[in-house]
């Protein structure tokens, strides 16, 4: 198979290097009566080949010839030398495809993103159904079980950071798509258990199921939604995967509206949770694997069917190129995940843990769990009305990051968002410290909140996810991915443990100062460690970061 792959790999070079000096179609059809005796005389030498010792790839090959002759590619060669040779991946020209973008993609990135809708649900559907699900259970009545309370929240983001290490190992096993097939299976037994629970043990087995539902997909939706993604959009795509985030958070909050009329409307809230659980399965049994997935493990027919459904049949030579010139995932085996702290890969590894752990300790979820009470402060005693105008600043900064990814660039967004949330970590800082401030305490509050949610949105919220499967190189991504996301549930459940009670020993305006050094320490991370990738393929990055390999 090896062998196969390295004669695809060599036919394909030959066939575009022949027309790398073409500079446009008419020239292509002036020289045309040259280049048909070559490619006869190069195709019996393939159909030789193939009869000495490859038979099994002759479709493949037939395939990729005849798309060759329709289709022009003379940049890629000559862009993937340069960034092998000089390992610079900011030197490299953007790449602009000469075919537009379909939208085949997007049903496709559409269906993956039902598993970032059940993730921000499962985050906030407890928020307003937990005083009544206490009551119904009788954790509120019995002091004995006051300690439970805490869990029933916790337990969640405690289990996701085990599924996100979990969503990696699947991913590489089993393939992106029946990942999420078998994902579904401990979300929609997880929903169905909260939403019939009688008791305190059996509510949070059913948390701790959809825990490590939600940390698989968190790992495998924005992994998915890489590979898949055509370079000159990928930005947007990526981008919403947060979007649909923070959708989720707000469907949470919109399915809680009944509960003040009927206080046992918190099971129907729960269950609901198996509706996108069940058309995520099925609309993976329709959905495309990963090319690059694919042909990592060799199923190179199946990679081209892939691309075609994609992209378009147009585009398969040039897809098929630029995974066979990577390279990596053909000749090397999947990493273990030993493998992520070898010097080779450790420098790029860390930093998909730094950015998780950055974006967690800048304060995003202290921001949101105080919310409430920094809006009570100014006169605003509805907590529907808190959690809306937070949901809202949060999916329009996603809206407005989407649509500047791929002309701004992951790298300055994060700069950007890190740089505005220390700022208005300042101004809310000050807000609670500063006495002579204290009759626009309130004001001051809120619009800190607003604006700090607005900064995370525009960057730290949506770049990370994006960001990482285009750094890691094939072989670690999916495990190098999870265990990024892993990070964020392990921190994400130490600051939801123990914020409260750190505010309670030195005060929230000094909390908040020490968030804001974080933001800027993050500035100073982010313009020293981490390189652009705007435009450019993932084969292209990989063999920057990776030049040797």
């Amino acid at each position: 198979m090896q062998a196969s792959k390295h004669l695809i790999k060599g036919n394909l070079e030959f066939e575009i290097s022949k027309r790398r000096d073409l500079r446009c179609f008419g020239e292509v059809k002036e020289r045309r009566s040259t280049l048909n005796p070559n490619l006869r005389i190069r195709r019996a030498s393939i159909r030789s080949d193939l009869r000495s010792g490859a038979v099994s790839m002759g479709a493949e090959l037939s395939r990729a010839r005849d798309s060759v002759e329709s289709v022009v590619r003379s940049s890629i060669k000559s862009r993937s030398v340069k960034a092998q040779a000089s390992g610079d991946l900011e030197d490299l020209a953007p790449f602009n495809p000469q075919e537009k973008f379909t939208g085949s993609v997007l049903p496709f990135v559409g269906v993956a993103c039902l598993g970032a809708i059940l993730f921000g649900y499962h985050l906030g559907v407890v928020n307003g159904a937990l005083d009544y699900l206490s009551k119904d259970l009788g954790i509120a009545q019995n002091a004995v079980m006051q300690g439970m309370y805490r869990w029933v929240v916790s337990t969640l983001l405690a289990a996701a950071a085990v599924g996100s290490f979990t969503g990696g190992a699947l991913a590489d096993k089993f393939g992106r798509t029946r990942t999420f097939q078998l994902d579904a299976i401990p979300l929609i037994i997880g929903a169905l258990l909260t939403a019939m629970a009688r008791d305190v043990q059996t509510m949070i087995i059913g948390r701790l199921l959809a825990g490590i539902g939600i940390g698989i997909t968190s790992a495998v939706v924005p992994l998915y939604i890489s590979e898949i993604s055509p370079t000159e959009i990928r930005g947007a795509l990526g981008s919403v995967n947060q979007l649909f985030i923070c959708i989720g958070i707000l469907a949470a909050l919109v399915a809680g509206l009944p509960l003040s009329g009927n206080p046992g409307w918190w099971r129907a809230m729960f269950g609901l949770a198996v509706v996108p659980s069940i058309l995520l399965a099925l609309g993976m049994t329709y959905s495309p694997e990963s090319p690059r997935w694919l042909f990592q493990q060799g199923k190179i027919s199946e990679a081209e069917k892939s691309i075609e459904a994609l992209y378009g049949k147009e585009r398969v030579t040039e897809v098929m190129y630029e995974l066979s010139n990577a390279g990596q995932g053909s000749t090397e085996p999947e990493a273990g995940w030993v493998d992520l702290f070898s010097c080779r890969y450790r420098k790029v590894v860390s930093v998909g843990a730094a950015l998780f752990l950055f974006q967690q300790f800048a304060g995003i979820n202290a921001v949101v769990y105080y919310s409430t009470a920094v809006f009570h402060s100014a006169g605003i005693a509805s907590d529907v009305a808190a959690s809306a105008l937070v949901g809202a600043s949060n999916v329009f900064g996603t809206v407005i990051a989407s649509s500047l990814m791929d002309k701004q660039g992951r790298k300055n967004l994060l700069i950007a968002s890190f740089a505005g949330m220390g700022a208005s970590m300042l101004l809310l800082s000050v807000s609670f410290s500063w006495k002579v401030l204290d009759s626009y305490s309130g004001m001051l509050a809120v619009v800190g909140t607003v604006l700090y949610v607005l900064s995370f949105s525009l960057g730290a919220g949506p770049v990370p996810a994006l960001l990482l499967p285009e750094i890691f190189a094939s072989r670690i991504r999916a495990k190098a991915v999870a265990l990024s996301l892993g990070t964020h549930w392990i921190s994400n459940f130490v600051i939801g443990l123990y914020f409260l009670s750190v505010v309670d020993k030195f005060g929230i305006g000094a909390v908040y100062m020490v968030f804001a050094t974080v933001c800027g320490l993050a500035v100073l991370y982010i313009g020293g460690a981490v390189v652009e990738t705007k435009g450019r393929s993932l084969e292209e990055i990989e063999l920057a970061l990776n030049p040797t390999s």
